[in-house]
């Protein structure tokens, strides 16, 4: 049986110094360029709040295919902004119940503090060209609103960009935001950026393979583009044992985007939030331009079988805040339109990152939440199943995407435009993440010791069953000294002698040694 392995530390003091003994408790787990003139100028395009329906995309060759990314601006604001602002991270954190979590989100010492939410995790941003300033106005933006610093420099920020990329101001806008936001919900995961060198599909999918080559246990795609006929057999991307994918599901409206319609991946929809002085959540509507609909090609995935009465996939799959007018504040220096510095931004691309943040606070407390098999799937709409409901998610049940009929509208339950709805994460963590439940305790006699160069001395170590535990043990101890037990390994509960031999020519000092169990 692979067990997770817990770590006891034994203090050797020489010359007349004491040995210290701490028990521990063990489980059984494991443990071409894109100008934008269409999105800048056009209609539903990114300065713009609504938009055109997305029609499916007729192509010889669909990794030739341009994607867009779903962020749009509501304003302008400036240089520099007050303290005091309501689209700060700390209204969305108590919004969405982030606020009390048992893990937190700010700390005295750095990223690293295992007390952070989402400690231990790797979140993924895969976007399209390149922000050459993004290390700098992540460090800026985390200045702001008093986040731990996420630099390259302490190792929590990781960037991946091929040599010769090229700028694109509203890619880079769109970069700040999933950066930026993905950081504010799981402050102790490590962000890793991989930057494809265009927004062709084929190119934007390889760097998905990227991102899960570099470690990355949740990836957020904040782009995406008309469906195709062939869109199933490019799905082998988003399915992996290691990584869940949140995609947005589109800024224009009633109309299916791809890979949103993936049924490997959280397809993120969205809504308008109100909340009051404090941040706190009061109500919660579809937002107009959340994408959503009936996918013309992929059939409905197993998961959907109680949600979904069509025999297509529907998405969206769960929904986040997204309209530009209660959209999120965003620090990005590389000029738009001759401006650089704040916006407030909306979108579904808004949405995707921060649910990546949030698999990454699941699955740094045991949720192992994954896309194979449909396991990510399975979990956020088993939360949504039977009482847990309305505990976990916000149901939203008014606002439309679109003037065609029930499918455009917000209902009680699944609906095409928000999903199951938003999420109530301090319910929804727990609910995803359960305890651990111990297998054995762990002790040793005695608890301190003196021991002389060129001299040996015991420690009797102690393995107690816990929950009917009847699995083997075994016992391992790397260290300077020398250390031998006796017996290695026994079945269940038992005692093995541990035998600390300190070499002649050791210097006197404080000593740890390590029994891994």
């Amino acid at each position: 049986m692979k067990r997770r392995i817990f770590t006891i530390f034994i203090i050797v003091l020489l010359s007349l110094s004491s040995l210290a003994l701490n028990g521990a408790l063990a489980t059984n787990s494991q443990a071409e360029k894109d100008s934008h003139e269409d999105e800048i100028n056009g209609p539903g395009g990114l300065m713009s709040e609504s938009g055109p329906q997305i029609q499916a995309t007729n192509s010889s060759d669909p990794l030739k295919i341009k994607e867009h990314h779903p962020a749009h601006i509501k304003k302008f604001i400036g240089p520099s902004i007050s303290s005091l602002v309501i689209n700060a991270p700390a209204t969305i954190l108590a919004a969405y119940g982030s606020n009390i979590l048992s893990c937190t989100h700010s700390t005295i010492t750095d990223w690293t503090d295992p007390n952070l939410c989402g400690h231990g995790q790797t979140i993924a941003i895969v976007d399209a060209y390149d922000d050459p300033n993004i290390a700098n106005d992540l460090a800026t933006f985390d200045s702001q609103f008093g986040l731990p610093a996420c630099t390259v420099a302490n190792g929590c920020f990781v960037k991946s960009a091929p040599t010769g990329i090229t700028t694109d101001s509203g890619w880079a806008l769109e970069i700040a935001l999933d950066v930026e936001w993905a950081h504010s919900i799981a402050p102790g995961a490590k962000i890793v950026l991989v930057e494809s060198p265009n927004n062709s599909l084929g190119s934007l999918l390889s760097a998905v393979d990227t991102a899960v080559g570099m470690g990355a246990q949740q990836v957020s795609n904040s782009w995406g583009g008309g469906e195709f006929s062939t869109e199933s057999s490019y799905d082998y991307h988003y399915n992996s044992a290691t990584a869940s994918f949140f995609v947005s599901s589109g800024d224009s409206g009633h109309g299916v985007l791809w890979p949103a319609a993936s049924p490997y991946v959280i397809s993120v929809g969205g809504t308008t939030l109100v909340t009051d002085s404090f941040g706190n959540w009061k109500s919660e509507t579809a937002w107009s331009g959340s994408g959503g609909g009936i996918s013309a090609y992929v059939p409905k995935p197993s998961y959907q079988n109680n949600f979904n009465t069509n025999v297509n996939r529907a998405v969206p799959d769960v929904s986040y805040n997204a309209d530009p007018s209660t959209g999120v504040y965003v620090y990005d220096s590389v000029p738009m339109n001759g401006n650089s510095g704040w916006w407030q931004v909306g979108g579904t691309s808004a949405g995707a990152p921060q649910w990546a943040g949030i698999s990454a606070i699941a699955n740094s407390q045991n949720a192992k939440l994954a896309s194979a098999s449909f396991g990510t799937s399975i979990a956020l709409y088993g939360a949504a199943s039977g009482n847990p409901y309305l505990t976990n998610y916000h149901d939203i049940t008014s606002g439309s995407n679109g003037n065609c009929g029930l499918i455009c509208n917000a209902v009680p339950g699944y609906d095409e435009v928000t999903g199951v709805g938003s999420p109530l994460i301090n319910n929804l963590i727990p609910y995803l993440s359960p305890s651990l439940t111990p297998d054995f305790a762990i002790s040793s006699s005695p608890s301190s010791l003196t021991i002389n160069p060129g001299s040996s001395s015991l420690s009797t170590i102690t393995v107690t069953s816990l929950n009917g535990f009847a699995g083997v043990v075994s016992l391992t101890s790397p260290s300077a000294l020398g250390t031998s037990f006796n017996p290695t390994s026994f079945t269940g509960a038992g005692t093995s002698q541990l035998t600390i031999t300190v070499p002649t020519n050791t210097a006197g000092g404080t000593y740890q040694v390590t029994v891994k169990a």
